[in-house]
């Protein structure tokens, strides 16, 4: 829907402050050397055969050092005399296409020509049996032709459950690997199917395929790795349910219980499996599900969508407003996949949607049921992923605050003539801004209009 009433300007004489949040967390220095001493002091030295043909699952999307992780690894099997190969892990995402997931792949730096191994994206699956819901456990095929499997994922809560494994290798094994038939079986159950199905799943996989281990990440809030560990085929059970609780306590969160407004730059795939996390944003939008208190933010504004995600604008209708040039950037097709198959159709809504950045703010100070600019409790993100520094309102710029640092005075939003917001000069070091630089050295056309 494209608004067409008029906008007042209430971002005139409105300031923001750029913040920091203190942030103190374990960072792993070099992860490379990391991952090849993990895996050489796991069980692959004395699993692997010479020549042993060993499938390198990937898929989780947002992974920091994702192609630095699968290189150290694949580099790791072919030093102990495998052959590995990678093979997509990602369910129904890229359309639930092989092209689609290729892309998907190549965007996060996985691809053939970078690795020097075979990607294999079919879509293909074998059933593995059925689990105790008498429902058939898919896998695909190239994984199950192989002599083992390793599983890279990260290990962090879900968008849409709550449970003791949420995403992480389990779900990888279940949904990532089982592709469009494995998602579609379990999100048919809504809920039930991802916290209840998916350890019914797991038993199926774990006894009837050749997973040897998972490569387990752990991010912190600045969204680096925190830890790295192997899990054992054995151990899964026991070791990613401690590992979800490390997660929990790492990730990311916005410093206030409170907003009036909260403006988010873009939303992507990249950042998150909903497009923007629905625990930074405190809106999750599942049916039969009520809400959780905090964070309680007023009135949503996401401005763009990120090329990483290639067209798919999942997690659009956690906004309340949004710009024609995000609805314009949408693939139809992708999302409504990506929907259709997670059950999950709250969030499908469409956001109303201004003609310009500064249309879209000023519409969100407009309508945020807060009149008074001084009194505004008003944040500035880049993605619900990278949050480390914001821009926010003098009446959140308190000095007292214990986990913000002000880094300078308040100043006007900087936006182009054409009321576009510059969000490479309000986050230089985001996505966004390390992108948009790269293109501008030289490293490609802007996939912007």
């Amino acid at each position: 829907m494209l608004a067409t009433a008029p906008v007042s300007d209430h971002l005139a004489s409105l300031a923001f402050v750029p913040v920091r949040q203190r942030i103190d967390q374990p960072q792993i220095a070099d992860v490379a050397a990391h991952v090849r001493s993990r895996l050489r002091a796991s069980r692959l030295k004395s699993d692997l055969t010479p020549g042993a043909r060993i499938a390198v699952a990937v898929g989780s999307r947002g992974i920091a050092r994702l192609e630095e992780i699968v290189r150290a690894t694949l580099a790791t099997l072919q030093e102990l005399g495998a052959a590995p190969f990678v093979v997509a892990a990602m369910g129904s995402h890229g359309g639930a296409t092989p092209a689609g997931q290729r892309e998907l792949l190549a965007s996060y730096g996985i691809s053939e020509e970078r690795l020097g191994v075979p990607v294999r994206t079919d879509m293909e699956v074998v059933e593995l049996g059925r689990n105790s819901w008498d429902e058939p456990v898919w896998w695909d095929r190239n994984a199950f032709g192989a002599d083992g499997v390793i599983c890279v994922a990260r290990i962090k809560s879900h968008t849409d459950f709550t449970g003791p494994m949420e995403s992480g290798i389990a779900k990888m094994l279940v949904i990532g690997l089982g592709k469009r038939e494995g998602a579609a079986t379990h999100h048919r159950y809504g809920l039930r199917g991802l916290r209840d199905m998916i350890p019914a799943s797991l038993e199926v996989v774990l006894a009837k395929s050749r997973f040897l281990l998972g490569l387990a990440i752990v991010e912190n809030a600045r969204d680096e790795p925190a830890f790295i560990e192997t899990v054992d085929f054995e151990e899964l059970l026991t070791t990613e349910p401690r590992l979800l609780e490390q997660a929990r306590r790492l990730a990311g969160r916005l410093p206030f219980d409170r907003l009036d407004l909260l403006v988010v730059g873009e939303l992507g795939k990249n950042y998150s499996g909903t497009g923007m996390d629905v625990h930074v944003l405190g809106r999750y939008l599942v049916e039969t599900q009520p809400e959780t208190p905090r964070p309680a933010i007023t009135r949503i504004v996401v401005l763009d969508l990120a090329a990483e995600s290639h067209g798919n604008a999942v997690g659009l209708g956690l906004a309340d407003l949004t710009t024609a040039r995000l609805l314009a950037q949408r693939d139809e097709q992708k999302t409504l996949t990506n929907y259709l198959t997670s059950c999950f159709l709250l969030r499908a809504k469409t956001p109303i949607a201004l003609p310009t950045d500064r249309d879209a703010i000023a519409m969100g100070v407009q309508t945020c049921w807060q009149p008074r600019n001084e009194l505004l409790r008003a944040a500035i993100i880049p993605n619900t992923l990278e949050l480390q520094e914001l821009w926010v309102t003098p009446a959140l710029a308190d000095p007292q605050h214990p986990g913000l640092e002000i880094l300078g005075p308040p100043a006007p939003l900087p936006f182009t003539p054409d009321g576009w917001l510059n969000q490479e000069a309000l986050f230089p070091q985001s996505t966004r801004g390390k992108r948009n630089r790269g293109q501008a050295l030289g490293a490609g056309p802007s996939p912007r209009g």
